[in-house]
C-alpha cells in the first residue's frame, strides 16, 4: 500500500514550527519535536510523552515516520558491512551501505532511485534513472542507521553519498539533507564528517564551491583520457576532462580545501602506467588525494578488477611523482555491496 502522508523528515525546522503555530501550541513544542526526531530518534509520534495527547494524534495523522521498509538485510562474513535494501512508499527501492574500519562506522547512503549518469561499470547506472529521493528519504537513511547501532551503543562517524544517483543531479534536496543532519540542535553530524561525491557535474560543483561549505567533495574520475572517460562515463562527453579540471582546480581555490578523486582499478582498461602517467599531468599541483579501489564488478558489465599487484605499481608511481594516493578497503564484495547490485538484482 503506497503511504500518501508527507514524511516528517521532509520538515526543516521552520516547517516544524509552522505546524505548532497553526495548531496554536507553545512556540517550545517545535523544539520538542524537533529533538524527539534527530535527538532522540523517536520513529512514532507515541514516543513523544512530553507532548500532549492532542497534538500526538495530529503528528501521528499528519505525518508519516517511516517512510523506509527493510526488505533485505545482508552482512559480509566479516562482519564489516552490513547492507539494507529498503523499499519506498511508492514501491521503489534504493540501498544503503554500513561499513565499519577500525573505529570508524561509515554509511553509505543513497540520494536517487537509480542513475542518469549510465557509467558502464556501476550497477546503478545499468538500472538507469527512475526519481530523485527527497531529502526526507535521505534524511531517514542517517536516521535509521542511527537507531540501529545506537542498540550497540555505537554512532556513525562519517556519511558518504556515493550510493545510488548521482548526487548533484538531485543537489537541492541532497544539500537540504545534510543542512538537516547538521543542525546543531538536532542531530548535529558536523560537516567535515560528510563527503559527496560526484562523477562531475561542473554547475553544480562551481555552485558548491561557491557555497564554500565544510563538507568533503570526491569526484569520480576513473580515467585521465577523454576517449577513455567518455567510454566509462557518458557525462564526460557535455562536461569533459579539461573543463571539469578546471572547476576543480576553482573548487580548491575558492575553498582552500582539498579535493579527492575517485578512481576504480578495471583490469585492462585504467590500471597501467600510462594512465598513472596522465593522471598525474591532470592533477599536477592541485591540493588533492587520489582513491584507489578495485572494482567491485557487476553481473551486466565485463569489466573486472584489477589485481593487486597493479593497484600496488599504480599508487606507487602516483607517490613517487608527488601525488597524495592510498588504495581503499574493499568492502562487502560477497554480498554485492557495490551501487545498486541489490536493488538491480531485484
Amino acid at each position: 500500500m503506497i503511504n500518501t502522508k508527507p514524511s516528517i523528515f521532509d520538515l526543516d525546522f521552520k516547517d516544524v514550527f509552522e505546524f505548532i503555530k497553526n495548531e496554536k501550541e507553545p512556540d517550545y513544542r517545535a523544539e520538542q519535536i524537533w529533538k524527539g526526531l534527530y535527538h532522540n530518534l523517536y520513529s512514532d509520534a507515541e514516543s513523544y510523552s512530553n507532548l500532549p495527547r492532542r497534538l500526538i494524534n495530529k503528528l501521528s495523522e499528519r505525518y508519516s515516520f517511516s517512510n523506509l521498509t527493510p526488505l533485505e538485510q545482508i552482512n559480509a562474513k566479516d562482519g564489516q558491512t552490513i547492507k539494507f535494501l529498503f523499499q519506498l512508499s511508492d514501491q521503489k527501492t534504493i540501498e544503503t551501505v554500513l561499513m565499519y574500519y577500525n573505529k570508524r562506522c561509515s554509511l553509505c547512503i543513497s540520494t536517487q532511485v537509480g542513475c542518469a549518469m549510465g557509467c558502464t561499470f556501476c550497477a546503478t547506472g545499468q538500472m538507469g534513472f527512475l526519481r530523485h529521493l527527497s531529502s526526507g528519504e535521505i534524511v531517514e537513511q542517517v536516521i535509521f542507521f542511527a537507531r540501529y547501532l545506537s542498540k550497540n551503543r555505537q554512532i556513525l562517524t562519517n556519511i558518504v553519498l556515493m550510493g545510488m544517483g548521482e548526487p548533484f543531479h538531485n543537489y537541492r534536496a541532497t544539500i537540504e539533507a545534510i543542512d538537516r543532519l547538521n543542525d546543531q540542535s538536532g542531530f548535529n553530524f558536523g560537516a567535515r564528517r560528510f563527503t559527496i561525491s560526484t562523477v562531475g557535474i561542473i554547475p553544480m560543483i562551481k555552485k558548491f564551491a561557491l557555497e564554500n561549505r565544510q563538507i568533503n567533495l570526491a569526484v569520480s574520475l576513473h580515467a585521465a583520457d577523454n576517449d577513455l572517460r567518455s567510454a566509462l562515463i557518458p557525462v564526460n562527453r557535455k562536461y569533459p576532462l579539461q573543463e571539469l579540471m578546471d572547476v576543480c582546480k576553482f573548487y580548491v581555490s575558492t575553498t582552500k580545501r582539498r579535493i579527492s578523486f575517485e578512481w576504480a582499478l578495471i583490469d585492462g582498461i585504467n590500471d597501467d602506467i600510462k594512465q598513472a602517467e596522465l593522471l598525474t599531468q591532470l592533477i599536477s599541483g592541485l591540493l588533492c588525494h587520489v582513491n584507489l579501489i578495485l572494482l567491485n564488478p557487476t553481473n551486466k558489465s565485463h569489466h573486472k578488477p584489477s589485481d593487486g599487484k597493479k593497484a600496488v605499481a599504480f599508487k606507487n608511481f602516483l607517490i613517487q611523482k608527488g601525488v597524495p594516493c592510498s588504495i581503499r578497503l574493499r568492502r562487502g564484495i560477497e554480498i554485492r555491496a557495490g551501487c545498486g547490485q541489490l536493488a538491480a538484482r531485484r
